[in-house]
């Protein structure tokens, strides 16, 4: 019989100052699914919460910046939306790094449940300090 793993669960603080974009992004994926800890099920949400901080300021390799680029399309004709990592970065920094660890998490509901447990602040201030989180290195 499988118990639930839920009370188990923590919160890990990950200062982003400085940081590649891709480290972060595998480091804090694998927290949220679970693979750092011994009760691992791929078919169980069993990660930990985190909390990522300063995401403005994260680092970035090569000419990223200006040739990395994010897109929407709004299902109209002509519809497509098209806007380089730098652009984005001082707009929306808190997307950048959704949008990479969102691409390493599962591609089904438990990876849905994983991403839920993801808050990203562009800034120091956080409202999660309740939670007790932990300080994880990157």
């Amino acid at each position: 019989m499988v118990t639930n793993p839920k009370w188990q669960e923590k919160w890990f603080i990950v200062d982003a100052d400085g940081v590649v974009l891709g480290r972060l992004a595998v480091a804090v994926s694998r927290v949220l699914s679970g693979k750092h800890k011994p009760t691992y099920r791929k078919d169980l949400n069993v990660g930990d919460g985190v909390v990522v901080i300063n995401a403005a300021k994260i680092k970035v390799t090569g000419k990223k910046l200006l040739k990395k680029e994010y897109d929407w399309y709004s299902g109209y004709p002509g519809g497509r939306r098209t806007e380089n990592l730098e652009d984005l970065l001082k707009r929306k920094p808190e997307y950048v790094i959704t949008h990479a660890i969102k691409g390493m998490l599962a591609k089904n509901k438990v990876g849905k449940n994983a991403l839920g447990k993801l808050r990203v602040f562009a800034g120091k201030e956080h409202d999660l300090s309740a939670q007790k989180p932990e300080t994880l290195k990157v």
